[in-house]
């Protein structure tokens, strides 16, 4: 048998794709056009090398399967022949642009799709910074460069030492967090970090209460897991514990955004806070306290976590860096107390077994460095002027109330109870605008009518430019 080999200056000089690695074996003996083209066609049916490939030329792939150019030279006169393939002269040999693909008429082989870019006021969507990118790159090639042995073995399921141990400083400091590295979970993002606790610390028919609205990833964890949920109003002080035990006396948990309660916007009064931990604490219940956004305040300093504030160990903390840097590094934090940590570690160890080491290092040395730091005071200016920006573009619109929001990344826009939100979605979108209806965020009460609109991620310009679109198009519609 001959098998495959590669010349590397053959492949240098042509700089075309090397199909002998496509093709898996040559018989040493026999009839090797027949194999070749049998080899090609298979490739071709399939739809492996797509319409309008060039084919290499026959001296260059005789060369790499070490077989002679006259057996190629016949192959590719085949697939001529046989509508597989066309001949250019001066050009070379080409794949068919009308060929048939195996089960072509069941199962198409659709082009792949590129990602279409967010319209502007998507929620979910962060601002890039070149300086920190550029400091990111080199700080992963440094540890790519020099690799230390943790990134050869597998590792702690709880993340990294050094990553948690800053995770916890700066929790610490910044938002008020009781907690050390033993305490500390690196997950692969917020969501991960709920559903581990919902596996770990619930069972399927516990109740558990939910803002109402909500964010509809934690109704999807808790819900994907059996969890009976119960919404519980918000008002301008938060989520009420007190109607909540009205409405689900025996719940086994709440989830809360108190910081910024999402998609209202409003933050949890001390009072409130200190009235939901006692209920935890008498309940033998959990609290999970989602941060999602807690580093983007516009007016005065962060508010204090409620994990802070509790003394009993009832309070799961969430946070993330998807919202601070970008979600494509899939880097969160779940601050766990003693009974629940065993239980997560021991569940993580067996779905996920630990993150990724070398994103880790990075991030530790871009926190260690300051850079962070300077990442969002950067951040936090580009938010302001894109807020405002959005805002600006929306004043004046007929129907549409605003407040100005002093903290996150979204601005939330309420309606006239007689205009369907639904209806001003689309209205928006047929303009290039990406808004989200707030009645799809409802749980248990009448849904309330708004627009959820994301300013992270976007110019300043593209946002009045959509925003202005969204008021004319009111206009026009006389809402």
């Amino acid at each position: 048998m001959v098998r495959i080999s590669s010349n590397p200056a053959i492949k240098e000089k042509t700089n075309l794709p090397d199909w002998s690695a496509l093709v898996p074996v040559l018989p040493g003996q026999g009839p090797r056009t027949q194999a070749l083209y049998e080899a090609i066609r298979r490739l071709i049916e399939a739809g492996t090398v797509p319409p309008g490939a060039k084919l290499p030329p026959t001296r260059d792939l005789a060369a790499r399967l070490r077989t002679s150019r006259i057996s190629v030279v016949a192959a590719f006169e085949r697939l001529v022949a046989d509508g597989f393939a066309t001949a250019r002269v001066g050009a070379g040999t080409f794949v068919s642009d009308d060929v048939p693909l195996i089960g072509s008429s069941a199962h198409p082989v659709a082009p792949a799709a590129k990602a279409a870019m967010p319209l502007p006021g998507t929620l979910g969507v962060a601002t890039a910074d070149e300086r920190t990118l550029k400091i990111f790159r080199t700080l992963l090639s440094r540890h790519l460069a020099r690799p230390t042995p943790e990134h050869f073995h597998y590792g702690d399921p709880r993340g990294g030492a050094g990553l948690r141990e800053t995770i916890a400083a700066y929790l610490r400091t910044a938002r008020g967090v009781r907690c050390d590295a033993e305490h500390i979970v690196v997950t692969t993002g917020t969501q991960q970090g709920l559903d581990l606790f919902v596996r770990s610390m619930l069972k399927p028919g516990d109740g558990a209460w939910i803002e109402d609205p909500c964010y509809p990833s934690a109704r999807a964890a808790f819900e994907g897991n059996g969890i009976r949920l119960q919404g519980v109003p918000v008002d301008a002080e938060g989520l009420d514990p007190e109607h909540g035990a009205a409405l689900m006396p025996g719940a086994r948990a709440v989830y809360v955004t108190p910081s910024h309660q999402f998609p209202l916007g409003v933050a949890m009064t001390m009072r409130r806070r200190l009235a939901l931990i006692e209920w935890a604490r008498r309940n033998d219940a959990w609290i999970v306290e989602d941060d999602y956004d807690s580093e983007f305040r516009y007016a005065g300093p962060p508010l204090t976590a409620m994990q802070g504030l509790d003394a009993s160990g009832r309070v799961v903390y969430l946070g993330t860096f998807s919202k601070v840097l970008l979600p494509g590094l899939r880097i969160g934090y779940a601050v766990l107390p003693d009974d629940v940590m065993k239980k997560v570690i021991a569940l993580r160890a067996r779905t996920d077994r630990f993150p990724s080491t070398l994103a880790e290092a990075a991030l530790t040395d871009l926190i260690r460095g300051g850079h962070l730091a300077a990442h969002l005071r950067r951040a936090r200016r580009k938010m302001t002027a894109a807020r405002d920006a959005l805002i600006a573009g929306l004043e004046g619109a007929r129907g549409l109330t605003m407040t100005v929001p002093e903290q996150g990344l979204h601005l939330l826009v309420e309606l006239d109870p007689s205009v369907r939100d639904t209806e001003l979605v689309e209205v928006a979108r047929s303009v290039g605008f990406g808004v989200r209806a707030l009645s799809a965020m409802a749980v248990s009460q009448p849904p309330r009518q708004g627009l959820v609109i994301g300013f992270s991620g976007f110019s300043p310009e593209a946002l009045f430019k959509a925003a202005n679109a969204l008021r004319s198009a009111l206009e026009r519609r006389q809402i």
